[in-house]
């Protein structure tokens, strides 16, 4: 996995185990049997191929439906939307190499491209990684400043520096996900290859422990902190109104469901990378049993982690009215219907009012309500 977020099978050997300075040895010849999840080659691949068909087809949904939208119709947050699909998009065309290594063992037998396969595939998750909590803490950002600071916001919620934004967050992202090109490679281990991390380095372990706090837990602070002061703001100054409240839960259920999603999936594997780093730092000298409590729980919340990147799509299909009636009018312009097209698009201009906001080119003046 990236640079920060071992991979499973950095730890899936029997034969593995600590060596006296506490860092994870591949060459150990202490024998732990029995501590790695029965049938893992087998329930591994098939979740993988799963997230893969579904994570692809629906942020390729995603794109689609939301690219499909004009720019003067289209809302500030869609651009977040787009991005977020793009990275996910990325990153599940990677898992049928995983799903390959699973089902041999956690081997990584690919011949010649084997290392830069490994190289690759682990930059582009750990660069999801990073753009994914980035663009959710600019989402609330954005909501923070729609809501909260709505009369001093309108250049910082202008299309254009919300472009501007995205393209600093994969700036940044890819820059952070470097050092998965350097730390990852090929190794042997037991009869065959890995693609691990190089965890010989205290310098590496304690840059993978500092960057794992400041990639999420500091923004995941920002996250609480903009939705908490947007809970107060709202219910001082909309909760007389019926129709603002109906405007606020419409407009803020969809990215908080989003955020929430995205910290469960990711935090489980968090904890267990602290801890595993942890213990690694402090020269912990684990049994058996510790060794295959980590592992074991490492796995496993890996892949809760990976199936983030295809629970988005579903949230805006069931959550979010707005995406539902631009893949309605997709739909129909696919099949070949304008004038319904012409229609829905004449109500949907309508409803859309007061419910998102959006924004257009001329002038660069940006359409939005006090209580979204």
């Amino acid at each position: 996995m990236d640079v920060y977020t071992d991979y499973p099978y950095d730890y899936y050997d029997d034969n593995e185990n600590f060596t006296d300075d506490g860092l994870f040895d591949l060459n150990a010849t202490v024998d732990c049997p029995g501590s790695h999840l029965h049938g893992s080659n087998i329930f591994l691949p098939v979740l993988y191929y799963l997230i893969f068909f579904t994570g692809f087809l629906g942020n390729l949904f995603v794109i689609l439906v939301v690219g499909s939208k004009s720019r003067r119709g289209g809302r500030l947050v869609d651009t977040f939307v787009v991005n977020l699909a793009l990275a996910d998009l990325v990153f599940v065309l990677t898992l049928p190499l995983w799903a390959i290594s699973a089902s041999q063992g956690g081997y990584w037998d690919f011949g010649l491209a084997g290392d830069m396969l490994c190289k690759l595939s682990s930059y582009i998750i750990a660069v999801n990684r990073f753009s994914n909590i980035f663009f959710l803490t600019c989402m609330s950002v954005d909501r923070y400043l729609a809501v909260v600071k709505l009369m001093d916001s309108r250049y910082l919620r202008s299309s254009r520096c919300i472009r501007a934004t995205c393209a600093a967050v994969w700036l940044s992202s890819l820059v952070l996900g470097i050092p998965s090109l350097v730390y990852r490679r090929v190794e042997p281990s037991g009869d065959g290859l890995s693609c691990v991390e190089d965890n010989n380095s205290t310098f590496f372990l304690g840059l993978s422990l500092t960057m794992a706090l400041l990639t999420f837990v500091l923004p995941v602070l920002i996250i609480v902190l903009c939705y908490g002061t947007i809970v107060v703001h709202l219910n001082r100054h909309c909760a007389s109104n019926p129709r603002a409240e109906a405007r606020r839960r419409h407009s803020l259920k969809m990215v908080l469901s989003i955020i929430v999603a995205f910290v469960v999936s990711w935090l489980p594997f968090n904890i267990f990378k602290v801890i595993i780093i942890g213990s690694q730092l402090s020269d912990a000298d684990l049994s058996c049993d510790a060794q295959s409590w980590q592992r074991n729980g490492l796995m496993i919340s890996c892949c809760l982690a990976f199936l983030n990147s295809c629970v988005n799509p579903a949230i805006y299909f069931f959550l979010d009215h707005h995406f539902r009636r631009q893949a309605e009018v997709l739909c129909m312009t696919c099949i070949g219907k304008p004038k319904a097209l012409h229609s829905h698009n004449s109500s949907a201009s309508v409803t859309n009012v007061g419910t998102s906001e959006s924004f257009g080119t001329t002038g660069g003046r940006t359409q939005m309500q006090i209580c979204e």
